[in-house]
């Protein structure tokens, strides 16, 4: 791959809800996370275009102030980038501003309303957006979800003349709430512990890091690992199937990437008797 970012003393560290942490390794002149990113355009050929688009983001709000996500459904790859500012209805990076921004690129005919208290949004990309092939017709809108007992937010789905309702997202404390966790699993129509075990969902592998994430979704429900290493990125790589490319590049440069933390997740339904994983994703920043 042509194009590798570097750490510099001056880098700031960010998780997929851009919550900042501190590297618990040297970081100096190792990967960036954004060339995660990149590898995953590199193995699916997409259109130089992607790139970008990613620049005139950063120009736009900022470097490291972009999360974006590689999900993988089948054998199909495509992307979101998630753009937060928890300051809301003050908020700096809203939607309409993104809209500008990514205007010489993407076509969009939403109008945001910013009277609307969302601390985040989200879009699709895929190689049709980039290359003006597709507009974008859908924008995911996350609100908060006061009442909760945990943090908790709500997804809409935002079209040019529909609003709809999508997800709930309840976050965890991963060490000190994992019965709250089971629990928050267990109430849905979608599972029956009674023909799985609980470790299909909360996997062993993974259920050392920060936070868990049980989300409630239209068909399915939703697990996110937070802040897990770079053994359990490549494990959890390994177990969903990435491409072959995308899975060498992150084991072959591990001790280049050992000091950053990563997200990843998937969403999950019973079919009959089986649980069934839907959709995978992993998570950084650019």
């Amino acid at each position: 791959m042509d194009r590798l970012e570097y750490t510099t003393a001056q880098d700031i560290f960010y998780d997929f809800c851009l919550w900042e942490y501190k590297p618990f390794a040297p970081y100096e002149n190792k990967f960036r996370l954004a060339n995660l990113l990149f590898n995953s355009f590199d193995v699916m050929g997409v259109d130089g275009r992607a790139l970008e688009l990613v620049q005139a983001i950063r120009e736009g709000i900022g470097v490291s102030r972009t999360v974006w996500g590689v999900k993988k459904r089948g054998k199909e790859i495509v992307w979101e980038f998630y753009f937060y500012d928890y300051k809301r209805r003050e908020r700096e990076r809203s939607i309409s501003k993104l809209l500008n921004i990514v205007r010489p690129f993407i076509r969009c005919g939403i109008k945001a309303n910013e009277n609307f208290h969302y601390f985040m949004f989200s879009i699709d990309v895929d190689n049709d957006l980039v290359t003006g092939k597709k507009d974008l017709e859908e924008i995911h809108m996350y609100i908060g979800n006061p009442g909760s007992t945990v943090s908790s937010g709500i997804c809409y789905s935002m079209k040019k003349n529909h609003t709809r309702l999508e997800n709930f997202y309840f976050f965890f404390d991963a060490k000190k709430q994992i019965n709250e966790i089971v629990n928050k699993i267990v109430c849905s129509a979608y599972i029956d512990l009674g023909q799985i075990n609980i470790d299909q969902i909360i996997w062993p592998e993974l259920k050392k890091c920060e936070i868990i994430v049980v989300a409630n979704k239209q068909n399915n429900d939703g697990i996110y690992f937070s802040r897990i290493n770079i053994d359990q990125l490549i494990f959890f790589l390994k177990r969903m199937n990435y491409p072959e490319k995308i899975v060498s590049f992150v084991e072959g440069n591990r001790s280049k990437l050992d000091h950053l933390l990563y997200d990843v997740g998937f969403d999950y339904r019973m079919e009959g008797n089986n649980l069934v994983i839907l959709k995978s994703a992993y998570f950084g920043i650019f």
